[in-house]
């Protein structure tokens, strides 16, 4: 995603600028187009974040993929969460924030109107204890193959150049800067390095010799000591193959995106045996392969060192980190716990293997900077997919142009204490 947003945005800018195009830039990748990362993300686009610094870059992103719909296989059905009162704060928190900047939600509070205004969506809503909801009417979810085939037309129409099949292997620097890519093919000098490459970040920072370690200080200014840069986190998704015209609203339209937070008992949805008292959440869509029901919950943290983990072989393909019993266990309950349709269905689950892994930085929110002179580091913290947007920023700001949206994003924030705020979710990037 960021790669070709980036590759195509930098090819329209230096055309318009009478300063070069597409056939300047140079896209390598290992494998093909949506071969990592974003070729198996859910697809969900939200602005449904606590930080004020994500949700003001996610609402540029929207407009992004609001831009053309058809290309990047955009659903702009809005994006829906249920939340409990511990949540309550942070919820009209969100709400406010977003409507500052002009972003269509709408709030709901308290128990009874909440759960009128889920049933006046879906007739069979049985969660109970969300005291509120925020319903973005914005944002929606996509394809990701289909968005990222969009996005390659788009570059190469742009005359980018994307050579696949290609492994970078080392960097070579002189002076203080990227001067070449080491790769299996060979060695191609660069004039400026741009690495967006999501959970294979951990060997790019390596290569350009950044500390695996650091000290992160908090808003407070206590240091926080020897903080892993990286940690991996197993993505938890999977897909319901219920009947797709079973998931529509009481007027049989398409749904939004329904994220619901809870810190309601969750049982089993089979056997009745609780699975957890903690707070949990799930969100869920219409599948856009195979019909049905996708969606996902928390990912699990990797309990080992970053450089100890396996990124290769990637998502499905993964003979450790694909999804259990465990998840389909919880997933499937919280569906039942939500909507009477999907009592019983676990059946349904389509046994095949899903998720992946995410490389998140210290406090769980990207990375957006410059090192060594010339190579700008693209470090989503597994929000890629939908910073379709972000690609246009980076590529003003390789031509001289800071962009305010990306600045609370820079590396400098962990020495000087610059941290984003924390929510109450149970979610690591909320």
């Amino acid at each position: 995603m960021h790669g070709l947003s980036t590759a195509w945005h930098l090819a329209r800018e230096l055309q318009a600028r009478g300063v070069g195009g597409g056939s300047d830039i140079l896209i390598l990748d290992k494998t093909g187009v949506g071969a990592g990362a974003s070729g198996i993300a859910c697809g969900t686009i939200r602005n449904n974040y606590f930080q004020p610094a994500m949700r003001e870059l996610m609402a540029h992103n929207v407009k992004v993929w609001e831009s053309d719909p058809e290309a990047f296989s955009y659903h702009p059905v809005g994006f829906l969460q249920t939340a409990p009162e511990a949540m309550h704060a942070d919820v009209v928190q969100i709400y406010t924030e977003q409507r500052a900047i002009e972003y269509d939600s709408v709030l709901v509070e308290g128990d009874d109107t909440c759960r009128e205004y889920m049933l006046d969506m879906f007739g069979d809503w049985q969660a109970h204890g969300a005291t509120t909801v925020l319903h973005e009417k914005q944002g929606g979810y996509a394809n990701n193959k289909r968005s990222l085939a969009g996005l390659e037309a788009k570059a190469r129409a742009a005359g980018v150049v994307i050579q696949t099949g290609t492994t970078v292997t080392g960097l070579e620097t002189g002076g203080g800067a990227v001067t070449a890519v080491q790769t299996s093919g060979g060695t191609i000098a660069c004039e400026q390095l741009i690495v967006a490459s999501g959970p294979w970040i951990r060997d790019f920072w390596a290569m350009l010799g950044l500390p695996d370690r650091i000290d992160v200080t908090d808003a407070a200014g206590r240091v926080h000591p020897d903080r892993a840069m990286w940690t991996y986190w197993a993505l938890q998704e999977g897909t319901l193959g219920v009947d797709p015209g079973s998931f529509t609203t009481n007027s049989g339209g398409l749904p939004p995106v329904v994220h619901v937070d809870s810190d309601a008992p969750l049982y089993d949805d089979i056997d009745g045996e609780l699975i957890t008292e903690r707070m949990w959440g799930i969100y869920f869509k219409p599948d856009f392969n195979f019909g049905g029901v996708q969606g996902g919950a928390a990912p699990h943290m990797v309990d080992r060192p970053a450089n100890q983990v396996a990124v290769d072989p990637y998502g499905p393909e993964s003979p450790e980190f694909v999804v259990g019993e465990d998840f389909t266990r919880m997933w499937t309950s919280g569906l039942a716990h939500s909507l009477k349709r999907f009592e019983k269905q676990r059946h349904l689950y389509r046994d095949e293997p899903s998720g992946g892994i995410g490389a998140f930085t210290p406090d769980s929110f990207p990375v957006f900077d410059t090192f060594h002179q010339n190579a700008y580091v693209i470090a989503d913290s597994n929000h890629g997919y939908k910073m379709i947007g972000v690609g246009a920023l980076v590529a003003k700001e390789l031509l001289g142009e800071n962009q305010a949206l990306l600045e609370p994003f820079r590396f400098s924030r962990y020495s000087t204490g610059k941290l984003h705020p924390v929510s109450n979710s149970p979610f690591p990037w909320s």
